[in-house]
């Protein structure tokens, strides 16, 4: 679909933060509460915008411990549906956040959550490595996030510049 570059710009503006308002977002592209309403109507019946989220920084909670991993699937595609029918067998798995098509060695890359690396581990050996297609997966687990979806987790904004004087 072609969007305008008022309804990219909205886009844009949305995807960086969901909690401005309309009429924020009327005031930073010079548009009426109306047309920006209709817009993000549009943008939503298209499911251009597909959901409003939250990133919320799960380390700092204590006794919320949990496991992310990122594991590189290897498979071989089925006849006539490609890569489409085992991906979507796999993010049908409750425990799968994201799963991407890739380049590469590895053809699909499967986020998924847990509750311990114990956990992870049975998902990859009892659910994701018994699919047929599968021929071999890699676990990568997550230690530190520092920055997600462009958001900075923690940093240190403290100049750390030497001050020079003549």
């Amino acid at each position: 679909m072609k969007l305008t570059s008022t309804e990219i710009e909205i886009a844009e503006i949305l995807e960086k933060n969901a909690r401005l308002s309309n009429e924020d977002i009327a005031k930073m592209t010079n548009l009426s509460l109306d047309e920006t309403d209709k817009i993000i109507k549009k943008l939503e019946e298209h499911n251009i915008i597909v959901r409003y989220v939250s990133l919320v920084d799960w380390s700092k909670i204590e006794g919320h411990e949990g496991v992310t991993a990122m594991i590189d699937v290897k498979v071989t595609p089925k006849r006539d549906v490609g890569f489409d029918a085992v991906a979507e067998r796999i993010y049908r798995f409750k425990e799968v956040k994201s799963v991407y098509l890739m380049s590469g060695t590895y053809d699909l890359s499967v986020v998924i959550e847990g509750k311990s690396m114990n956990e992870v581990a049975r998902f990859v050996s009892n659910k994701l490595s018994t699919i047929e297609s599968v021929i071999s997966t890699t676990t990568h687990f997550i230690l530190k996030k520092y920055k997600h979806d462009g958001t900075v987790y923690e940093s240190d904004d403290e100049d750390r510049r030497i001050v020079v004087s003549p």
